[in-house]
């Protein structure tokens, strides 16, 4: 199975030995987004709200290299390190998502990288290439 790797400098380089998004059969797969600022690579200041938006912000710019949509995502995987910010990033999330509506899956996490409050991944369908 061929794969593709997905790279964008309008979203933050990967902080390890992984890929920004890779594509597979039809599915494009990001690596989870925190909230960092591809520009400076320091995480955006602000609460959780700041942060989630940051994080759509950079899955809109892996989405987009790989021609997707949020219309294209068929699962979102969102990890939180407080469920009691969940309404916050739930209504964040269904502003920047709009009709489409994934399958989803929250969990609370006992840390993120960078002490973030919020990682996001997707899984979206590509157009074929």
């Amino acid at each position: 199975m061929p794969t593709q790797i997905v790279h964008t400098e309008q979203a933050p380089a990967a902080i390890g030995p992984y890929s920004q998004g890779v594509i597979a059969n039809g599915f494009l797969f990001t690596a989870g987004q925190i909230a960092l600022d591809p520009g400076s690579g320091q995480v955006v200041a602000g609460d959780v709200v700041a942060q989630t938006e940051q994080v759509f912000r950079n899955l809109a710019a892996i989405l987009g290299i790989a021609g997707a949509s949020w219309s294209s995502v068929v699962k979102a995987t969102v990890y939180l390190m407080d469920m009691r910010d969940f309404p916050k990033v739930n209504d964040v999330y269904a502003r920047v998502m709009g009709d489409a509506r994934p399958a989803r899956t929250t969990v609370q996490v006992s840390g993120l990288p960078r002490g973030v409050l919020v990682e996001i991944d997707l899984v979206a369908a590509v157009p074929a290439r």
